[in-house]
């Protein structure tokens, strides 16, 4: 039986290789208990779920599609980014995974603002930083440096990711939606769980990345020593 991963110029190994890093970083699970606790009372918390999940879909799409281009532009190489990239997200995981609790209360006190503001609080800070922050964004740069370098490859790849964007955007509408249900379903004590296994995830994927990117880095380092 031939169990290798599907390579990334389908789009089903791009979609396989983002949605669990994506889903990792976002914590749709998670971070809609701590939704459900900053907007309780507000009788507008279904149309603000819906509203910040489209929100989310822009941010991970342009980090995704545009971030790896813009930084290419400034000079530097795909492998670079790809390590640097892959290290950002192994960090990121080593700290979901061993100190969950921390990432928990950072998520908290960045949505707190919403729990006395009166205005739109969609975007600011429910979307930006509490649901996609610095963190998501710097993984869906990541994913995207694992573009092939060009050919048709190249549009299947981003179709990929940004299935696997629109999956996360959509279960983060869905679980803010009924956040009640989930909250009465899991507990903060069964999201940590799941949290802790998808950040194994995580920092999975952060290793891949950095194992892709050390192999085109290396062999041109090796080509110009000799």
């Amino acid at each position: 039986m031939n169990l290798s991963p599907l390579p990334l110029t389908t789009v089903v190994g791009a979609f396989l290789l983002a949605f669990p890093a994506l889903f990792s970083i976002v914590n749709p699970l998670g971070a809609s208990l701590t939704f459900h606790q900053v907007t309780e009372g507000r009788a507008d918390r279904q149309i603000l779920a819906w509203r910040i999940a489209l929100y989310a879909l822009l941010i991970l799409l342009g980090s995704l599609l545009l971030g790896s281009y813009i930084l290419g532009f400034f000079g530097v190489s795909l492998g670079a980014l790809r390590v640097a990239g892959g290290l950002v997200v192994a960090i990121r995981a080593w700290s979901l995974l061993m100190d969950p609790q921390v990432q928990e209360d950072r998520k908290a006190n960045a949505a707190a603002p919403a729990e006395t503001a009166q205005d739109d609080v969609a975007f600011f800070p429910l979307t930006m930083p509490f649901t996609t922050g610095p963190g998501a964004i710097s993984v869906a740069i990541a994913l995207a440096s694992q573009r092939p370098a060009e050919g048709q490859g190249v549009v299947s790849f981003f179709i990929g990711v940004s299935l696997a964007a629109l999956l996360v955007a959509v279960m983060v509408g869905v679980f803010y939606r009924w956040s009640s249900v989930v909250l009465s379903m899991l507990g903060r004590s069964g999201a940590r769980v799941l949290s802790r296994l998808v950040a194994f995830l995580l920092l999975c994927v952060g290793v891949q990345i950095i194992s892709s990117g050390l192999e085109s880095l290396v062999p041109t380092y090796l080509k110009a020593a000799g």
